[in-house]
C-alpha cells in the first residue's frame, strides 16, 4: 500500500467530508417529505388534492417513476404513526429507524433492510430487534445488516408459519350479497373450477393497472379487482341482450333534487335504500337514463315523465369514431368502457351535442369532477385538457394520443 493510499490528501478528505454532508442532508429531507406525505394521507389526499393515493400526487409533484413513488411511501408508512378510520392510533413499525433517518444517517437500503426485518419478526420482539439493527447499522453497510437480520429471524421465528391444514370448500356456484347499514355492499360466494376461471379471467382483463397524465395507478390488488368488479357489472347493465325485468332493462333509480344536484352539496338516494352525494349523482347525470319526477310537499308523486336518454344511439356512435376510447391523456380504456361526459353540465343547460361531449372511463369521469381538471374541444373539433395548476403552472392543454385512429383519418 502507498503513503498516498494510506494517507488520503486533504483535498480527498474535504470531498468525502463534503458527499456526507450531502448524503445527510438528502437522507433528512427525504425522510422529512415521508413524514409530511403520510400527514397528508391522515387528513385525506382526495379531500386536499381530489387524487385517490399519496403515491399518485408525489409522482407528478416530484416527476418521478410509479416504483420511485410507492416504494418512498411505503418506506415513510413504516417510519412514521398513522391512524385508523376511527381515528384511533397506528403506532409506527419501526419509530427508531424514522428518527435515525430524519438524523440523515440511513441510507434507504438500509432502511428496507431494518423495515423488512421488522415485518417479519413477533411484535413483541420488534423494539429489540430494531435497537440491534440500528447499532450495528452504524458501523456495517446494509448488506452486512441484512445477514444480522436473518439471523435474528432464525433465532425467533426458525420454523417459519404454521402450515395451513384447511381443506378446501367442497365448489359450488353460490354468492351472497348483502347491504350493511354503513351503505357498504359485502360478497361472497363459491363457485366450481370453470365458473371461477372464466371470472378470474374477465376480471384480470379488466383489472390491468390504468394510465394517464394525471399519474401511475398506485392501487392496491383488492382496490384493482374491485374496480373491475364494477365495470364488469357496467358492461353486463349496457348489454343488448340483457334480459327484461317486467317489460323493461334493468335500471336503477337515483333521486336528488334539482338544487343539489345543480350544486353538488347534499345526498341522493339510490335505489330502494342507499344513499349518495350530489356529487356522485353528477356523474351519473352525464350519461343516463333520466326519469324527471315532480314531487309534492310529502314527497307524493305528481307528475312522473318518461325516461329519455340524454345521449342517443347515433351520437354515441359518432363519439366512438371520434375519441376510439377513453379521451383523458395516458388513458388506454376502449369506448366500451366509457360514459359520455358533458363539458357544460347538461342540468347548467348543456347541449347533448358532439361539440360538448368526450368520452372518459369511470376513473378518468370522476376524477374530472372533483380534481381541477378541465375538459375543451379544441379548435380543431377534438378533446383537449388542462391540467390543475399545482401539476402545470401554466395549465398547458394536454391530449391522449395513445388511441388508433381511424385507418382512412387523414
Amino acid at each position: 500500500m502507498t503513503d498516498n493510499a494510506a494517507h488520503p490528501s486533504s483535498d480527498a478528505v474535504a470531498l468525502a467530508d463534503r458527499i456526507g454532508e450531502l448524503l445527510a442532508t438528502m437522507r433528512s429531507a427525504e425522510a422529512e417529505l415521508g413524514a409530511l406525505l403520510v400527514e397528508i394521507e391522515q387528513r385525506g389526499v382526495m379531500e386536499l388534492f381530489g387524487y385517490r393515493s399519496t403515491a399518485r400526487l408525489l409522482e407528478h409533484l416530484a416527476d418521478i417513476p410509479k416504483p420511485t413513488a410507492e416504494r418512498l411511501v411505503k418506506r415513510a408508512r413504516l417510519m412514521n404513526p398513522g391512524r385508523n378510520l376511527d381515528g384511533s392510533p397506528i403506532p409506527a413499525l419501526a419509530p427508531g429507524t424514522g428518527a435515525a433517518a430524519q438524523a440523515g444517517r440511513l441510507s434507504n437500503p438500509m432502511i428496507d433492510v431494518i423495515t423488512d426485518v421488522l415485518t417479519q419478526v413477533p411484535p413483541e420482539h420488534c423494539p429489540s430487534a430494531e435497537a440491534t439493527l440500528l447499532t450495528f447499522a452504524d458501523e456495517a453497510g446494509h448488506k452486512q445488516v441484512a445477514t444480522l437480520g436473518a439471523r435474528i429471524l432464525a433465532h425467533l421465528a426458525p420454523d417459519g408459519d404454521a402450515p395451513d391444514n384447511t381443506e378446501p370448500a367442497a365448489p359450488t356456484r353460490e354468492l351472497f350479497l348483502r347491504r350493511k347499514k354503513t351503505g357498504i355492499w359485502e360478497l361472497n360466494g363459491t363457485f366450481d373450477d370453470e365458473t371461477g376461471t372464466r371470472a378470474s379471467a374477465l376480471l384480470d382483463a379488466l383489472a390491468e393497472r390504468r394510465t394517464g397524465d394525471e399519474g401511475p395507478d398506485f392501487r392496491t390488488t383488492p382496490q384493482r379487482y374491485g374496480d373491475a368488479f364494477s365495470d364488469a357489472v357496467d358492461l353486463a347493465l349496457n348489454s343488448p341482450t340483457l334480459p327484461m325485468q317486467a317489460g323493461e332493462r334493468a335500471h336503477v333509480m337515483v333521486a336528488v333534487s334539482l338544487q343539489d344536484l345543480k350544486s353538488g352539496v347534499g345526498k341522493a338516494t339510490l335505489g330502494d335504500t342507499g344513499t349518495m352525494t350530489a356529487a356522485e349523482a353528477r356523474v351519473l347525470a352525464c350519461d343516463c337514463t333520466v326519469i324527471p319526477a315532480v314531487l309534492g310537499a310529502k314527497s307524493e308523486p305528481l307528475d312522473l315523465g318518461r325516461a329519455r336518454r340524454l345521449i342517443s344511439p347515433g351520437l354515441r356512435r359518432a363519439l366512438y369514431l371520434r375519441d376510439r376510447g377513453c379521451c383523458f391523456p395516458g388513458c388506454r380504456r376502449p369506448p366500451r368502457h366509457c360514459q359520455g361526459h358533458h363539458i357544460q353540465e347538461w342540468f347548467d343547460g348543456g347541449p347533448t351535442e358532439l361539440g360538448n361531449l368526450l368520452l372518459l372511463c369511470s376513473h378518468h369521469h370522476r376524477l374530472l369532477h372533483r380534481s381541477g381538471w378541465e375538459a375543451r374541444i379544441a379548435a380543431d373539433g377534438l378533446p383537449e385538457f388542462l391540467p390543475p395548476a399545482f401539476i402545470d403552472r401554466r395549465r398547458r392543454p394536454r391530449r391522449n394520443n395513445l388511441h388508433e385512429p381511424l385507418p382512412f383519418a387523414a
